[in-house]
């Protein structure tokens, strides 16, 4: 027999939910509880409920890839993109907002804070081919895989870097052999 929550322990599961949500990303949509002893679990626009980080490692290694886990990455790589575009569109506001100043020192200063956001955009803009690579190899299928091997890069590897497209062990001898041989 399954155990319902209480309406007070729901609100609160809810309230707890809605509050991590809105730090972690402000337009994010809330969280809804999977069941009293697992923690909420993220709602995308779909209105499936996806798994968490927690639900997400604990499956079985004959799960890996399997249609949950690649909403959940879908989800966590569409949101991590619409986040790169937002600061897109706060740089370039920002850089039309600048206005010029007749000291050279702050002239100076202007241009150093401008040529880091620029370059900070830069790697942001490079990342988001990354993004759109990977929402592409999870609809080819490929997603998950590691380019040169085949085998699975691992959820733990995915969870820290969405985009990864090598195993651990086959960066790093992507690794070693740039530093033997140069770029």
């Amino acid at each position: 027999m399954e155990r319902k929550p209480t309406k007070k322990a729901a609100s609160a599961a809810a309230n707890a939910a809605a509050t991590v949500s809105a730090a972690t990303a402000p337009d994010a949509p809330a969280e809804v509880p999977a069941t009293p002893a697992v923690k909420a679990a993220a709602k995308p626009a779909s209105g499936k409920v996806l798994l968490t980080e927690e639900q997400l490692i604990a499956q079985p290694a004959r799960d890996y890839m399997n249609e949950a886990q690649l909403a959940f990455f879908r989800d966590r790589l569409r949101r991590q993109k619409e986040e790169l575009l937002a600061n897109v569109r706060d740089t370039s506001e920002h850089l039309r907002e600048t206005e010029a100043t007749s000291d050279v020192s702050d002239r100076a200063t202007q241009e150093e804070e401008q040529a880091l956001e620029l370059r900070t955009r830069d790697r942001e803009r490079k990342l988001l081919k990354k993004i759109d690579e990977a929402l592409q190899r999870i609809d080819e299928g490929a997603y998950g895989y590691c380019a040169e091997t085949g085998e699975p890069i691992g959820v733990r590897r995915l969870l820290a870097r969405p985009t990864a497209t090598l195993t651990i062990e086959a960066q790093e001898r992507r690794e070693r052999m740039q530093r033997m041989y140069g770029d």
